[in-house]
């Protein structure tokens, strides 16, 4: 059989998919390192940086090995691109019978138990949510998959969706009067006899940490599992191997106890007194953790006596729901389900209150009604190696940023892969020539008062001078509402786009539909976001992206560090920058013919001897501190670009790509 390269290699068989394909050295030597990596059942961590073509690079050689494979993407949009555009592209290509099937988490799926249940019980629901259950009932017969992201007339965030869908706490399982018709039943059916098998993080790390969500059906199986985008993995890991309860999972266990207890021969009086208890002890508990939002060490609020008597009092409303609760629990699967999540919440909440396990940091976070305790370990590199132990396969993690300055070891160290190989494969593109990395000259500190508000004022020229068509990256929400009232105050040209004011999907599509916008964002829009052409041409980071220093995780982990030898400055948080400047920076260029600049506005790069480290990290852009260099940018940028369509329409070679005077000032700044 042909080899990944082999394929990748015939211009024919993708030139027909995938407009313009070329063969790109780094892709195939991505691919010879897959194919390595899965016929030794090794572990290879892969920096594909972008351009490389990553995707086809891991797809080709799994679907080409033997036995199922497992890909994990960062996010559910991802893991939708995967699905429906990345992998039958390939497939068609090869011509293989492969089969591959779509896993996502059990909240994702219709639950036809749940649906039925709370149609017959509507007096629970507010009218909002009860129209909303008549148009998922609709829907309802009609669904193949039961994915409710099929659903588009209700947003992902409608009331209905906790009300039709399962938790690992309320699922019946194979009891389920509904068990043969259940859609999520059906998908992990289809994943077990699939070749490839597309999860996402969260998924395969639930699952990991026993949370019974379908993908441990599919490892034992499995003979390779890739994870993309794993730059993600050690944060994501950390929040599925600790312990979390929120009041809103109380509240649910009481609503689903009621709606259980109305099919029995329960006592409902008492049952809806202990309900009430227990709602109450939820709200109590938040109100006395005060109004605002926020997220903190438990160790901080835990020595308040209204908030030792609110934690205390939801224990006890807990333990008297599972004493009722338990000897009833043989009466109906739905009790006995009730009863054990009752017990398991008593378990977890105790364990929260009492603080006292090892490496494990106790924390808080509050939104408007509800409060979310949480365990979370400090590392996760043991579970992580026992995980690997237990399922001896191969393990490929890739992503564009798993290196600082060129080495992995901050990765491996997090992960527990000290012992795997590593590949680093920089990008094809052209960045010298495609881009200008420009740190502005003059602005204050960044701890200054007045640092946002100089750096606003700085970037309005640079805007202009971009026709709109920036990203305004931020490291706190407060500087982001702070830029966005003096932009407005500015009166610019361009439509503003503001995170928080409209939905993270909605503003991406009316950024690419106006293709002048300027959009303001904070960490949500530093990865994962693939914006090509003209429309972003320009990319502003306001600081250096170090963890807010008030993060209990963080805060935690540093202290942790810092007690037992190490330095957490140079061993976590800068590495941790780094990675996240690496990511903000990669949302430029993402296409051979894209064009753009880079501002970093901290001064820190070039007055802290850490700024090399970051400069070294980051592509090698033509670099400047010259505001002149950056006006002269965009023309010489477009007039390249109109030499370029002159010469596709006459066949002539265009012009020369950068004048040198501008390559010349570039190198003056640094």
């Amino acid at each position: 059989m042909n080899s990944a390269r082999d394929y990748l290699n015939d211009i024919d068989r993708f030139g027909r998919l995938l407009h313009g394909y070329r063969p790109r050295e780094p892709q195939l030597r991505m691919a010879d390192a897959v194919a390595e990596a899965i016929d030794k059942r090794g572990t290879l961590l892969v920096e594909a940086e972008t351009g490389t073509g990553k995707t086809l690079a891991y797809l080709l050689p799994a679907l080409l090995s033997d036995g199922p494979t497992l890909v994990s993407t960062g996010t559910k949009s991802l893991q939708d691109q995967l699905f429906f555009k990345d992998l039958p592209m390939v497939l068609k290509a090869l011509g293989l019978p492969r089969k591959a099937a779509l896993l996502k988490g059990r909240a994702n799926y219709l639950c036809p138990y749940r649906l039925e249940l709370h149609q017959e019980e509507a007096r629970f629901l507010t009218r909002e949510t009860a129209e909303q259950l008549q148009i998922v009932a609709h829907w309802a017969p009609r669904t193949r998959t039961g994915d409710i992201a099929e659903l588009k007339q209700l947003p992902e965030d409608a009331p209905v969706w906790p009300w039709v869908t399962s938790t690992a706490d309320n699922c019946l399982g194979t009891e389920c009067p509904k068990y043969s018709e259940c859609p999520l039943m059906n998908a992990r059916k289809e994943a077990q006899e699939a070749d490839l098998v597309v999860v996402n993080h969260h998924l395969f790390f639930a699952d990991a940490a026993l949370r019974g969500e379908g993908v441990s059906e599919l490892l034992p199986s499995a003979n390779t599992v890739i994870f993309d985008e794993a730059h993600q993995l050690p944060e994501v890991a950390a929040n599925f191997f600790g312990d979390s309860l929120s009041t809103r999972q109380v509240q649910e266990l009481g609503r689903d106890a009621l709606s259980e207890a109305a099919h029995s021969a329960l006592d409902l009086a008492e049952l809806n007194q202990r309900v009430s208890a227990l709602d109450k002890a939820g709200q109590d508990l938040r109100l006395s953790l005060g109004e605002q939002e926020r997220r903190a060490p438990w160790s901080e609020v835990a020595g308040i006596t209204a908030v030792q008597e609110a934690g205390e009092a939801l224990l006890d409303a807990l333990i008297d729901l599972n004493d009722f609760l338990e000897p009833q629990a043989r009466s109906s699967r739905g009790l006995e389900s009730c009863a054990r999540r009752a017990a398991e919440h008593v378990l977890t909440l105790k364990s929260i209150l009492d603080a006292n396990g090892p490496n494990r940091v106790y924390w808080f976070e509050t939104f408007r009604r509800t409060v979310v305790l949480h365990s979370t370990p400090l590392s996760v590199a043991a579970q992580l190696r026992a995980q690997r132990e237990k399922h001896p396969c191969a393990w490929v993690l890739t992503s564009a940023t798993l290196s600082v300055a060129g080495r992995f070891e901050h990765l491996q160290k997090r992960l527990g892969l000290d012992e795997a190989d590593t590949l680093r494969l920089e990008s094809p593109f052209d960045f010298k020539r495609q881009a200008v990395f420009y740190v502005p000259e003059g602005l204050p500190a960044p701890s200054s008062p007045d640092y946002t508000a100089s750096l606003t004022r700085a970037m309005i020229p640079v805007i202009q001078a971009a026709e709109g068509r920036t990203f305004f990256l931020f490291t706190s929400h407060r500087a982001l509402r702070e830029a966005a009232a003096l932009l407005r105050d500015a009166k610019l040209d361009y439509p503003l786009l503001v995170q928080g004011e409209a939905g993270r999907r909605e503003l991406l599509d009316d950024f690419r539909r106006l293709g002048n916008a300027v959009l303001l964002g904070t960490s949500s829009f530093w990865e994962g976001i693939d914006v090509r052409g003209e429309a972003l041409s320009c990319v502003i980071i306001d600081k250096l992206p170090f963890g807010s220093p008030g993060d209990p995780v963080a805060a935690a982990r540093i202290e942790h560090i810092n007690r037992t030898g190490g330095n957490a400055f140079r061993d976590y948080q800068l590495p941790q920058a780094v990675l996240a400047l690496r990511q903000g920076a990669g949302r430029l260029i993402r296409d051979p013919e894209d064009t753009g600049l880079l501002v970093v506005g901290d001064p820190r790069l070039v007055t802290k001897g850490y700024g090399k480290l970051f400069l070294d990290s980051l592509p090698g852009m033509t670099r400047t501190r010259k505001a002149e260099v950056v006006q002269r940018f965009f023309p010489h940028i477009a007039k390249l670009q109109a030499q370029r369509l002159q010469s596709s329409q006459t066949g002539e070679a265009p012009g020369a790509s950068a004048p040198q005077e501008q390559t010349n000032d570039a190198h003056s700044g640094h």
